[in-house]
């Protein structure tokens, strides 16, 4: 836990250092927010039920920065509050440990009135685990929820705050947090937990920036939008591999913004995974079967869900295979290689296959570096079970309205202040 710890520190010191260049640098009120937390496993694997936990537990800390109304998105998703967090997370005993978790997030308001304010929060970051696969092999039942130190926490709550001055408010969350390594290492079986919390939200500074006018910005000069991405990743098909794997992805999307913050859209993918092998000692493809690229390769169609937070963009996807060979190749006992298995292609989640799918779902998060070129990082599941996290880069090609044409040109290019 020794490392844990350290994070732990290294947080704690940079929390006020952060505070303090938002305040020096020009009437910025800041809150520090405390709070503990009790929940329980969803869908617990065989392995959290042999084990046995107590119900996690855990203290969620966090600073906080009010909208300053003067960007564009602020004020497209109505004033939201951004802050950096920190978790200590006590998975129920020794064998399941411990864990120290950062990341950063955005509360968005449902309901501000004086005395009771309602915020969703959303957040994405990581988590270092003390007790993964590896450190508890001399147990009598090794923990297989985590197959490596550093994993991918993903967090989402609901949060009441009550005011009990201007200084001071009571804070509550109905909230649910994942933690998984994308299969970057097996074992991987993951979390999933629901929780409830108490604490407090102290608030410094809290009148200073009113005298700010809230600027009025235009909306975005463009409703239709192509996407172009590449990414790549690794994938550890299973515990016993001496190797990983590489899988890849191109999309190809046209998006439609729906408002300034939302955007829908359809979108090609095509997927390569050089685990559809016969290398791997993951019992789901024959073993028998030598895989051409071509069989490696699927081919979907995808819904893309896109919610915009200026430079920073989540997204979400669901797709259908339209090609998709390996369906063919689940290890059961059949004709051509000993295992071969005529599927549909749009078949029952259940059986041989039963870890794959006909559809699969897309989620993470992109940010624009420079002009309309972003990176993003992004995983992709069948179901509850992740296939692989990648990383990619691309290029948004947005077609400026008519209207607005004279102004941007056919094809609009971000600006730190396009607005103007």
């Amino acid at each position: 836990m020794k490392r844990c710890i350290l994070v732990l520190w290294v947080a704690v010191m940079a929390t006020p250092l952060f505070a303090q260049d938002h305040q020096a640098s020009g009437n910025h009120p800041y809150s520090i927010k405390v709070q503990g937390f009790m929940g329980g496993y969803l869908s617990p694997s065989g392995n959290i039920k042999d084990i046995g936990p107590n119900a996690p537990t855990g203290i969620n800390f966090g600073v906080e920065l009010p909208s300053t109304r003067q960007k564009p998105w602020q004020q497209y998703l109505n004033d939201p509050a951004v802050g950096v967090g920190m978790s200590y997370l006590n998975f129920g005993n020794d064998v399941m440990g411990e864990g120290i978790a950062l990341y950063p997030y955005i509360m968005i308001n449902a309901l501000n009135e004086n005395r009771c304010q309602i915020k969703l929060k959303v957040a994405s970051g990581l988590v270092a685990v003390n007790n993964y696969y590896k450190m508890t092999l001399d147990e009598e039942i090794p923990n297989r929820t985590f197959g490596s130190l550093i994993n991918a926490y993903l967090s989402a709550g609901l949060n009441a705050d009550f005011s009990i001055n201007k200084n001071l408010k009571i804070n509550t969350e109905l909230g649910f947090y994942h933690i998984s390594n994308g299969r970057i290492s097996e074992p991987n079986k993951g979390v999933n937990v629901l929780y409830g919390g108490v604490g407090l939200i102290a608030t410094l500074n809290p009148d200073e920036g009113k005298e700010l006018e809230p600027k009025k910005f235009p909306d975005l000069p463009y409703k239709w939008s192509l996407n172009v991405t590449g990414a790549a990743g690794v994938q550890n098909a299973d515990v016993d591999d001496d190797r990983r794997f590489f899988v890849s992805t191109f999309h190809l999307g046209g998006i439609y913004s729906l408002t300034n913050w939302y955007g829908v859209g359809l979108g090609v993918d095509v997927f390569y995974n050089d685990a559809v092998s016969d290398l791997t000692k993951r019992n789901l493809y024959c073993p028998k079967h030598q895989y051409t690229n071509a069989q490696k390769t699927r081919m979907g169609v995808s819904w893309n869900n896109e919610f915009k937070f200026g430079d920073v963009t989540a997204l979400v996807d669901w797709g259908v295979y339209l090609i998709n060979p390996v369906r063919h190749y689940y290890e059961v006992d059949h004709t051509a290689y000993g295992c071969d298995h005529r599927l549909p292609l749009f078949y029952k989640s259940e059986g041989p296959g039963g870890q794959e799918t006909f559809h699969y779902i897309r989620f993470g998060l992109k940010y624009r570096i420079w002009d309309n070129l972003y990176v993003q990082a992004l995983a992709k599941t069948h179901l509850h079970i992740c296939e692989c996290i990648e990383f990619g880069i691309g290029y948004q090609i947005p077609f400026t309205r008519k209207g607005d044409r004279a102004k941007y040109g056919k094809i609009f290019h971000h600006t730190r202040t396009w607005w103007e």
